[in-house]
C-alpha cells in the first residue's frame, strides 16, 4: 500500500494548498538535483509481493484485518481490498549469494503468514488475478479499512463523474464488457515490485532500459489469463488495472488526456522530466498537506520529505515509477519496476528478479543503448503485444526486427542477463538457479498463463463448467506454489 493519509475526503481549499506545496516540492527537488545530495554508493535492491486470501473452496475470502493480526509481522501490510495483503521485503544489496538468502527468508516468512492465515479460515495464493473472482464479489463490504483506499476511490469517481467502463477481450473472444460503481476490479491486480537505488546520473539510462525490457518481461512472467470467469489476455492485470482507475471520461480520452496508467510518451534525460510530467499533466487526488517547509529544511543542511510530492507521485501510476525516499535522514533515487505479477511460485518470482536486474545492468550501461535505436511509441506497442499474448507474443528489437519473445530472451537477454548479473558481483550459484528458470519457460513455451489456461482447458474438457474448473485449477495451482517448483515444470491436473 502507498502511505497513509489523514482524510477521506478534502475541501477545494485543501486542494489548492496541496497544489501549491506540490509545486514548492518540485522546486526544491530540481535544486537537490544539482547539488547530488544522494544515496547511491551501494545500490540496494527491494522487493514487493501483493497476495491473495482465498477460503476453502478457493473463492476470496475478506479477512485480511483478522488475517493480519494473526500473521502480526509489520512486514506484513493491508492492500486496496479485503481479500489482498502486501509483502514488503527489505532492502538489500545484490552481490554474492544474497538471493538464496532472500528466497530462503521469504519461504519461511510465507509459511508462517500461511499457517497463520489458516487459523482464519484463509489460504495465502500469489497470483496474477485471482482467477475465481467475480463480480458479485464487489457488491458488499470489499474495501480494507484505511482512508487511503476511501479517499482514492471517491477522488477517481469525482473526476471521472460517471461509472467505470470494462472492456477486456481476449483472443478466442471471450470478453469481458461492464460498468463498475467503485474501483474494486483494481484489486484483483496483484503485482510484483521491484526496486533498484541509484545515482542520480544514472537515473535516465536505468528508467529507458526498464521501459525497453517490460515487454520481454511480460511475455515471460504473464501469469493473468482469466478474469470475471472469462480468458482474457496472458496478462489480463495490465489493461485492467488500466481501466479500473482511469479517471478520464469518454470526452476527455477523445481529447487525448493522459491516463493515470501511465506507460510514458518518451525516452527520458533526467528523472525531473517524470516529476516534472507528474504535476504538470495529473490533478491530484489525494490531497494531505504537512506543515514541512522544504526551502528551510534544504538550506539547514537536512533532505526534506517532500511529503506531498511524493504522495502525489504514488496516484501516478507509470510502469516504471521514479521513487524518492529518504532513510536514515540520507535520500536516495529509485526505480521502481510495477511490471511483474505475483507468483506463481517464489523460485519464479526470485527469478524474475534476477532477469530484470541483470539486463537492466547491461541495457544501461551500453555505448549505443537500446533507447536510441528504437523509438517509444515501438516499446509501448511491444509493451501491449506482450501483455495479450504473453510467451507467445512477437517483439520488435533492434538488430533483431520481429521476433518472438522466447527467441529474443534466449538468444539475446538471457546471456545479457548473466553478464549483468556477473558485473553485480552475484554469485554463479545465484546466476544458474535463476536464469536456469527463465530458459525452461523459453523453451518449455509454458508460465503461469499458459499453465492456468491449460489446466482449465484440462478440467473443463471432463466435463466440469468454467466456474468449477476455475476452483479446482486454483486448487491445484495452491498446491504447486506451496512445492516451490517452477511453473514451467509443473504437470496439468
Amino acid at each position: 500500500m502507498g502511505e497513509e493519509v489523514t482524510a477521506q475526503s478534502y475541501t477545494r481549499e485543501q486542494r489548492q494548498r496541496y497544489r501549491e506545496k506540490v509545486r514548492q516540492n518540485l522546486d526544491v527537488f530540481e535544486r537537490m538535483l544539482s547539488q547530488s545530495r544522494f544515496e547511491f554508493d551501494r545500490p540496494m535492491t527491494g522487493m514487493e509481493i501483493e497476495l491473495n486470501l482465498v477460503d476453502e473452496t478457493y473463492r476470496p475470502k475478506f479477512a485480511n484485518a483478522e488475517v493480519l493480526e494473526e500473521i502480526a509481522d509489520p512486514g506484513y501490510q493491508t492492500e486496496l481490498a479485503r481479500y489482498n495483503i502486501e509483502l514488503n521485503v527489505p532492502p538489500r544489496p545484490l552481490p554474492g549469494d544474497a538471493a538464496i538468502d532472500l528466497e530462503e527468508e521469504m519461504r519461511g516468512s510465507l509459511n508462517a503468514a500461511s499457517a497463520a492465515a489458516e487459523k482464519r479460515g484463509a489460504h495465502i495464493v500469489a497470483v496474477g488475478i485471482l482467477p475465481t473472482i467475480m463480480p458479485e464479489h464487489f457488491q458488499g463490504d470489499w474495501i480494507s479499512a484505511n482512508n487511503r483506499y476511501t479517499a482514492l476511490n471517491d477522488s477517481i469517481f469525482y473526476a471521472r463523474g460517471e461509472d467505470i467502463y470494462l472492456d477486456i477481450e481476449g483472443p478466442t473472444g471471450e470478453r469481458v464488457a461492464t460498468y463498475c460503481d467503485s474501483i474494486a476490479p483494481e484489486s484483483a491486480c496483484t503485482s510484483v515490485q521491484l526496486h533498484l537505488q541509484v545515482a542520480p546520473t544514472d537515473f535516465a539510462a536505468h528508467w529507458n532500459a526498464a521501459q525497453a525490457l517490460v515487454a520481454p518481461q511480460i511475455a515471460l512472467a504473464a501469469n493473468s489469463p482469466f478474469f470475471f470467469g472469462q480468458r482474457l489476455h496472458a496478462e489480463t492485470r495490465i489493461e485492467l488495472f488500466s481501466q479500473a482507475t482511469d479517471t478520464r471520461s469518454i470526452e476527455l480520452k477523445n481529447q487525448g488526456v493522459r491516463p493515470r496508467v501511465f506507460f510514458g510518451e518518451r525516452w527520458i534525460t533526467s528523472i525531473f522530466d517524470l516529476f516534472e510530467e507528474n504535476v504538470r499533466y495529473f490533478p491530484a487526488l489525494l490531497a494531505d498537506v504537512t506543515d514541512e517547509d522544504p526551502v528551510a529544511k534544504l538550506e539547514s543542511g537536512e533532505a526534506p520529505n517532500l511529503a506531498e510530492l511524493r504522495l502525489h507521485n504514488g496516484t501516478v501510476y507509470r510502469w516504471n515509477r521514479p521513487i524518492y525516499d529518504i532513510v536514515d535522514g540520507t535520500p536516495h533515487l529509485r526505480v521502481e519496476n510495477r511490471v511483474l505479477p505475483a507468483g506463481p511460485t517464489l523460485i519464479d518470482v526470485m527469478a524474475n528478479a534476477a532477469f530484470y536486474y541483470g539486463v537492466i545492468r547491461k541495457l544501461a550501461a551500453d555505448d549505443r543503448p537500446v533507447w536510441t535505436k528504437m523509438s517509444f511509441a515501438v516499446a509501448e506497442q511491444n509493451f501491449r503485444s506482450a501483455a495479450r499474448d504473453g510467451i507467445e507474443s512477437r517483439l520488435y528489437w533492434p538488430g533483431f526486427g520481429e521476433v518472438g519473445a522466447d527467441e529474443l530472451v534466449l538468444r539475446h537477454l538471457l546471456p545479457l542477463a548473466h553478464q549483468g548479473l556477473e558485473d553485480w558481483g552475484v554469485s554463479p550459484s545465484v546466476r544458474d538457479r535463476y536464469l536456469s528458470v527463465i530458459e525452461g519457460r523459453c523453451k518449455t513455451g509454458r508460465n503461469g498463463a499458459t499453465w492456468q489456461t491449460d489446466a482449465v482447458r484440462t478440467l473443463q474438457a471432463r466435463g466440469l463448467d468454467r466456474q468449477s474448473a476455475l476452483a479446482a485449477m486454483l486448487e491445484v495451482y495452491a498446491g504447486h506454489m506451496h512445492s516451490n517448483e517452477p511453473v514451467h515444470t509443473w504437470p496439468l491436473p
